[in-house]
């Protein structure tokens, strides 16, 4: 590890992990993005929506863990989308 990433408490790792493909959804952008967490991974994302020229973004982790990053990220999107479903742009306030 390098001095820097040292000092400022980022790795490689976690730069990849911000270059995540986003799945849209209803004019949404949901961004999956799984945590690693003792052998399992830990249900993760953002969702973000163009509002006015505005990005806005809604952040969230859940107490979920689950044996593959694939699975971690394939319910994410479920409970993503039922949530977008569910409060629509409400979620940004």
């Amino acid at each position: 590890m390098g001095f820097f990433s040292r000092l400022f408490g980022r790795s490689e790792k976690a730069a990849v992990v911000n270059e995540v493909e986003p799945v849209e959804y209803k004019g949404f952008l949901i961004y999956q993005q799984s945590v690693a967490e003792s052998g399992q991974y830990r249900i993760a994302g953002r969702i973000e929506k163009d509002i006015e020229g505005e990005v806005k973004t809604h952040r969230f982790i859940r107490s979920d863990v689950l044996g593959s990053e694939q699975d971690a990220n394939e319910l994410m999107l479920k409970k993503a989308q039922m949530f977008i479903d569910q409060m629509g742009e409400k979620i940004f306030d």
